[in-house]
């Protein structure tokens, strides 16, 4: 039987926006850790874009057991590389008493994990069982931070905000957050608008606000 030469993985259309999503995660990790505040954050942002809608790509598209899988699973590995360790690199970086910054980076990258990995579990079996949309999340979606630190950010660049150590407690509630609970109603069609037209004016502040960090 002749092997395939084929590299393991999935590389169709369905997968793109969560590939280039983990890519921009990367770049602001190597930004923040260049000392380059805005260009991390832009970069934090542009994977929560990416995040947004790559879900709905992929719906574009008939899918087969092992492909639906691996898009789970992508989707949280890229989630947890954009929206909990690009965060937690950004306030250790960008805050003081790296001690306690550390800590808590390292706690929130924790909650993050916890929370992608119990999701994982809970899609594969909706998606075995009850294969019609959800309809909300248990607790807060990680990508939320995507709109947290850029708010934290402007702040800060405004004078509104003193201390750069906000970015390490902008991490406490978004870590218990993720692990809480509760239910939250999935965003339909104007709460993404919302969502986009939040993120533009973020855009816009961190173009208006000269670095500060």
């Amino acid at each position: 039987m002749k092997k395939s030469i084929k590299p393991i993985g999935f590389y169709d259309y369905t997968v793109v926006l969560t590939y280039a999503g983990m890519l921009f995660a990367c770049a602001g990790i190597f930004s923040a850790i260049e000392s380059n505040a805005k260009l991390s954050v832009f970069c934090l942002m542009f994977a929560g874009f990416c995040d947004m809608f790559d879900g709905a790509v992929a719906s574009t598209k008939r899918r087969n057991d092992d492909e639906k899988r691996f898009g789970i699973q992508i989707d949280s590995l890229a989630d947890l590389v954009g929206f909990g360790v690009l965060p937690a690199i950004f306030a250790y970086v960008f805050s003081p008493a790296k001690a306690i910054s550390g800590t808590v980076a390292a706690l929130y990258i924790l909650a993050a994990l916890i929370r992608l990995a119990y999701f994982n579990v809970l899609e594969e079996n909706r998606q075995r069982n009850a294969p019609d949309s959800k309809k909300c999340y248990i607790g807060v979606p990680v990508t939320t931070i995507a709109l947290v630190i850029p708010v934290v950010y402007i702040l800060y660049s405004a004078g509104v905000i003193a201390a750069p150590f906000a970015f390490t407690l902008a991490l406490i509630p978004m870590a218990c957050g993720f692990i809480a609970p509760f239910e939250i109603a999935k965003p339909q069609l104007t709460g993404k608008v919302a969502i986009i037209v939040i993120g533009i004016a973020e855009a816009v502040g961190l173009i208006l606000f000269r670095t500060m960090i």
